[in-house]
């Protein structure tokens, strides 16, 4: 019988060959709607936990309550002790420390004299130490711009934004002026070694990373660090297991009456990114739910409409004495392979446009100018599971419900209207 009906759609392509483009149009949009919001989201988190929260982090119970703010005398001294407790405890988890901090960085003249000067955010992370490195963690390898990545202590990478602003490049003295963790002067020479640039307006704008054991030295922060990032093994946020991760440290380490004590938080309280993750979740959730039902609504009356057209058809079969039963069950078949061929071929089409969305990318830093916000500026789409199969909703679901709201009609026929329909 399936050979029969895909035969008999082949022959007459009114039946097939319109419905199954319209269900590929349909599937392919829905099918790069979801891919495309789907790593929009993904790359918000990925960025926030390479930059800046980890999946989990430790830091002190008043930075906490501070978070606001980067002075690092609310940081957590006594690490190395902490550490090696987290490595026992939590074997499982990658453990690294790193300094962050704000100041300036004054660029000199051949007279040692100031040339030009800027505000800069700067991260301590690990580079030297091939253990726990954050290079590639941190994409530092491939957002090299010009230079080299530091091979000694005292060299540091500056991004190419900011080198460009303070006319400053590779080989060049820097000093950097800030404030210790005691809140006395800081001021620490470098070389920049290198430039990067990360592709986010946050970072780009005025970022300097050097070397962990640099930044303590400059910061006077020795055997402190000002948190340390955890990272999940699966490589990806998992809300809940980071929640018993966090609740499992605090009710053993935090203490309420201490400020100073460590205290364990997750990538969803941090940033703000709590309200943000559970509004644009729901709003993907809406807005996928939405383009999937109106893509189901034009689907559905597209198949209505077909089986209406057909009614002359189906008026000569019942005419000639078949059952109206086996009518509207063949009609149900065609529909199901009309919408898998549709979903199929809108599926693969949608995926190859995800693909490239995935690969290349959407510049979008023309309109992230003065954005804050942890994020890259080319925004990506990303193919899951889900990809595969959320076209087949719209695609095979509505289709087949049009056709069958459509053949309801089929036992309604009576003979004599029948052959008054074929001027019989």
């Amino acid at each position: 019988m399936i050979k029969f009906l895909l035969k008999g759609l082949i022959r007459d392509r009114h039946r097939s060959l319109f419905p199954i483009l319209s269900i590929s149009i349909g599937v392919t949009l829905t099918v790069l709607l979801q891919s495309w919001i789907t790593g929009y989201l993904g790359d918000i988190i990925d960025y926030n936990a390479r930059f800046s929260t980890g999946h989990v982090k430790v830091i002190t119970k008043a930075k906490y309550d501070n978070s606001q703010q980067m002075a690092n005398d609310l940081a957590i001294v006594g690490t190395n002790k902490l550490t090696e407790n987290l490595d026992e405890e939590f074997p499982e988890i990658t453990w690294i420390k790193r300094i962050r901090f704000a100041g300036l960085l004054d660029i000199p003249d051949e007279n040692g004299e100031t040339k030009t000067q800027g505000p800069v955010i700067g991260w301590g992370v690990n580079m030297l130490s091939k253990k726990n490195s954050d290079i590639e963690r941190m994409n530092i390898r491939k957002s090299l711009q010009d230079g080299k990545l530091p091979t000694k202590r005292g060299e540091i990478l500056i991004s190419d934004e900011l080198a460009g602003k303070l006319k400053v490049g590779v080989g060049d003295n820097a000093t950097f002026l800030g404030s210790t963790m005691y809140g006395s002067m800081a001021m620490q020479n470098f070389v920049i070694s290198g430039t990067v640039h990360f592709g986010s307006m946050a970072l780009d704008k005025g970022a300097i990373i050097v070397d962990f054991n640099d930044a303590q030295t400059a910061l006077n922060m020795e055997n402190a660090t000002s948190e340390i990032l955890g990272y999940l093994p699966s490589g990806d946020y998992d809300n809940e297991i980071a929640h018993n991760y966090a609740d499992k440290f605090n009710k053993k380490y935090s203490n309420s009456e201490d400020e100073f004590s460590p205290i364990m938080i997750t990538l969803s309280e941090q940033n703000g990114l709590d309200a943000m993750l559970e509004y644009v979740s729901s709003f993907i959730g809406i807005i996928i739910f939405v383009f999937v039902l109106a893509m189901s609504i034009v689907l559905w009356n597209m198949g209505l409409i077909g089986g209406l057209r057909r009614y002359g058809e189906v008026g000569l079969r019942l005419a000639i004495g078949e059952n109206k039963g086996t009518v509207y069950r063949r009609m149900i078949y065609e529909s199901v392979l009309i919408g898998i061929f549709g979903s199929l071929l809108g599926t693969m089409i949608g995926l190859g446009f995800a693909y490239l969305l995935q690969t290349k990318g959407i510049d979008l830093s023309s309109m992230m100018q003065n954005s804050s916000m942890m994020m890259p500026t080319v925004v990506k789409a990303k193919i899951t599971s889900t990809t595969f199969f959320i076209g087949f909703i719209p695609g095979l679901f509505s289709t087949i419900v049009g056709t069958m709201l459509a053949g309801i009609g089929i036992y309604k026929r009576e003979t004599a209207q029948l052959f008054r329909e074929l001027d019989v």
